[in-house]
């Protein structure tokens, strides 16, 4: 199948007093036509401002963005206009995301005036009102305010506005992190059906690797910055080959109290974001870490097919050489 976004070395740096933050340093990936790549990692590593990057709300600081054939890394704002489309974004907090001072209609309405999609009010209100039954909204919700809905409707709301000018591309930045458990679980359902239904293409940003599991294709596990592992979802969650893929499964909770699972507990501090230099990120929390982890970057290599890590001791780990303690 072919990939509908290629990225490849991207980079976004900020510049703060303290130096460099190198927020996304040398990511690369690719993402198929239709199919969902989940992105997981622990707060601060990079995962929204790569979102953020890959639609032009903040400009890469190197890198290509090749999306349908197209370099993004080169377009101006202006050029950017037409392509905004096709990629579209669903926020972490929907009520933060929505104008306090509009409709419902009037929230959808408004990407349709922008890009002036319909023709008139008449064809306006048609589409705003089948966007509303497509994402599970009924049509007594048409002239109400974003704060008369519950955190899950809201999300629906934001959902049918991402969607009114019919994108091939969807940034889902955590979309049902701050909804309850049971409304989570309807949200994921809808825009599963939403994808297969309308062909969407999704980046999927997550904590939760529950949430990752059930909706994605393949999974980017990111750690300051960096891609350090990249698989499909099953080899990920059933061979992870590197340990802070290993430590980040280990802490999924489970339902079932007789399953016996390995705990794993990472010590040590936090590398800087900012200007890092040599050596593995990770290397200051890895108990498997030798002088050249923290001397040398580690390639991001396919160690198996369609199966990338960044680990100097990858294979060790793949073996079963290296086993983490039990806590």
């Amino acid at each position: 199948m072919e990939s509908l976004l290629t990225v490849s070395h991207l980079k976004k740096y900020f510049d703060v007093p303290a130096g460099r933050l190198h927020a996304v340093d040398d990511v690369s990936f690719s993402i198929r036509r239709g199919e969902t790549l989940g992105v997981v990692g622990e707060s601060g590593c990079g995962k929204s401002t790569l979102g953020r990057v890959l639609l032009g709300l903040y400009p890469a600081t190197a890198g290509d963005i090749i999306f349908q054939g197209m370099d993004l890394s080169t377009f101006s704002k202006k050029d950017l206009i037409p392509i905004r489309r096709e990629m579209q974004i669903v926020f972490q907090d929907p009520y933060a995301s929505l104008d306090p001072r509009l409709t419902v209609a009037q929230i959808i309405e408004e990407p349709l005036r922008l890009h002036h999609v319909c023709r008139s009010t008449a064809e306006r209100r048609e589409r705003v009102e089948e966007l509303m039954e497509m994402v599970g909204l009924s049509k007594r919700a048409y002239n109400l305010y974003p704060h008369e809905f519950d955190g899950g409707r809201r999300q629906r709301i934001v959902i049918a506005r991402a969607l009114a000018v019919g994108p091939k591309f969807v940034v889902c930045d955590e979309p049902v992190s701050a909804l309850d458990v049971s409304v989570q679980a309807q949200v994921l359902n809808l825009m599963i059906d939403l994808q297969e239904r309308l062909g969407l293409t999704y980046l999927f940003i997550s904590h939760d690797l529950s949430v990752v599991k059930h909706i994605s294709d393949d999974v980017v596990v990111m750690y300051l910055g960096q891609v350090i592992e990249k698989a499909g979802k099953r080899d990920l969650f059933k061979t992870p080959m590197h340990p802070y893929t290993i430590a980040l499964l280990s802490a999924i909770p489970s339902v079932n109290i007789r399953e016996k699972r390995q705990r794993i507990i990472l010590k040590g501090e936090l590398s800087s974001p900012i200007d890092p230099g040599e050596g593995c990120r990770f290397a200051k929390r890895c108990p498997f870490a030798t002088e050249e982890c923290f001397q040398t970057t580690p390639l991001y290599r396919e160690l198996e097919p369609e199966h990338f890590v960044a680990c100097h001791r990858a294979e060790e780990v793949r073996s079963g050489a290296l086993q983490f303690k039990s806590v």
